[in-house]
């Protein structure tokens, strides 16, 4: 495997709006029904499951998408971050389209076949972005994706089997990307907080986190401090 030619990446989203009374109607009624579907308990309700309407495209958006790759022997992360979703993609978008074309390079994340990935997809085309060709697998057989998925390397075939990054972070000891925030608190910082650069470094620590487990899984050393580089 050729690290130079993989683009790790991870991705933050948030609800469209910071609580559910400000959803529009339309959008209100659609909400309604999803969550009778997510439902566990008779405490859930559609405003107390509100901050999970993040993971779902159709009801969040994408703040924050962090990269990493490898140049001169050194891991370079940057990120794109911002209140307007559509300009952060746009930008990601002119960044596939020009240096990772579909043939030559891999793009990877942690359980990005079920969320990073599709949620990319999705988000560009409901803001009339064209979908990079490395990201458009529509047509692809399985074995022609250019996707890495760290989750399910692990799975080794079991598809019940979900491991969170932090728990394989832990048993590889790699040092945790867990900070002062976790995914769950994402919407709230976000939109009470008001504070996404606290978002951006979280995502970027998730990021390095994804290519140090890939270097676990290939053999190699660990990265030092000395050979990241955030630009």
């Amino acid at each position: 495997m050729n690290f130079a030619n993989i683009l790790f990446l991870d991705i933050e989203t948030v609800g469209l709006c910071a609580s559910y009374e400000q959803m529009n109607d339309n959008l209100r009624v659609l909400w309604d029904k999803k969550s009778l579907q997510i439902a566990k308990t008779q405490e859930d309700t559609p405003c107390t499951l509100f901050p999970r309407s993040a993971i779902y495209a159709e009801f969040g958006k994408i703040i924050c998408i962090s990269v990493a790759c490898f140049r001169n022997k050194k891991l370079r992360i940057t990120s794109f971050a911002g209140d307007d979703e559509k300009d952060l993609l746009s930008a990601f978008a002119q960044l596939l389209n020009k240096y990772f074309s579909k043939s030559q390079h891999r793009l990877c994340a942690h359980n990005g076949k079920e969320f990073d990935f599709p949620y990319l997809c999705r988000r560009m085309l409901i803001n009339g972005i064209k979908v990079p060709s490395i990201l458009n697998v529509q047509g692809c057989k399985p074995w022609q994706t250019p996707f890495l998925d760290t989750l399910e390397m692990w799975k080794f075939g079991d598809y019940k089997h979900y491991t969170s990054l932090d728990l394989l972070a832990t048993i590889f000891d790699i040092p945790s990307p867990k900070g002062d925030i976790d995914g769950s608190r994402v919407h709230e910082v976000y939109w009470q907080e008001k504070n996404l650069n606290r978002i951006r470094k979280y995502c970027e620590q998730d990021v390095l986190t994804v290519v140090q487990l890939m270097l676990r899984y290939s053999g190699k050393e660990l990265l030092k401090e000395e050979d990241v580089i955030y630009v």
